[in-house]
């Protein structure tokens, strides 16, 4: 199984497990980044909508944090010729969104791009974000292995915060539409439904009417994709 396929099989399994961890409490800087307009959605609820717009209405991330976990995230899930990477998904406004919806991550995320801004500069002078890929991911084996044997809350912190972040980054890009493509997931799918069974018709005595049946199956119809108005009234 290559790294790709193992990684998938995270999300297919349980991914979200490694979200609720404590760390570092640094002190929180100034949001940089702009709030941004949620649309009302006719499918959620009232309420639905409201939480949303709530959630957007204040940044967490600061331009400098979403720009060194855009590069996180993309030596987690890099792209290729055949794959889409991390930021192809905009995998960081989903950790955005979740550090305001889930706020015990909210240090943690702080907190880990500061240990390794702070990494970063002790070996190699620079910001983590503007390190060569090779001193990035030198930093990174240092820090994506842990002890499975070894209780959450007795691993470094750092250890557990890229742990958050690789759970958080397959989470987004597998929840995204590229990445549910890239899994082939297409849903429930519709399949050929003809009426009862002729022996089950016959069992219990009853049959069609040749017109009512006609009427009500009529597979000529089945690819037709239904329609809604404004209102949620159906069309077709």
């Amino acid at each position: 199984m290559d790294r790709r396929k193992s990684l998938k099989s995270i999300v297919l399994g349980s991914v979200a497990g490694g979200l609720a961890i404590h760390g570092c409490r640094p002190e929180p800087t100034v949001p940089e980044v702009g709030a941004q307009e949620v649309p009302m959605l006719k499918w959620r609820t009232p309420k639905e909508n409201e939480q949303l717009a709530e959630l957007e209405a204040e940044r967490f991330l600061t331009a400098h944090e979403a720009e060194t976990l855009t590069v996180l995230c993309d030596l987690i899930l890099p792209g290729s010729e055949e794959y889409k990477s991390a930021s192809d998904a905009d995998v960081v406004s989903f950790i955005e969104f979740m550090s305001k919806d889930t706020p015990g991550i909210q240090t943690d995320l702080r907190g880990g791009v500061m240990w390794l801004d702070h990494r970063s500069n002790l070996d190699h002078g620079v910001e983590f974000k503007a390190a060569t890929e090779d001193r990035q991911k030198a930093i990174l084996d240092t820090i994506a292995y842990y002890d499975p044997e070894l209780p959450g809350n007795e691993r470094p912190f750092e250890v557990n915060f890229f742990s958050m972040v690789r759970n958080l980054t397959m989470t987004g890009f597998y929840t995204s539409k590229i990445g549910i493509e890239e899994l082939g997931y297409k849903g429930n799918m519709p399949n050929v439904w003809d009426g009862v069974p002729d022996d089950v018709l016959e069992q219990h005595g009853v049959s069609y009417d040749p017109e009512w049946l006609a009427k009500c199956v009529d597979q000529g119809k089945r690819n037709i994709v239904a329609e809604w108005d404004e209102n949620g009234n159906l069309i077709t």
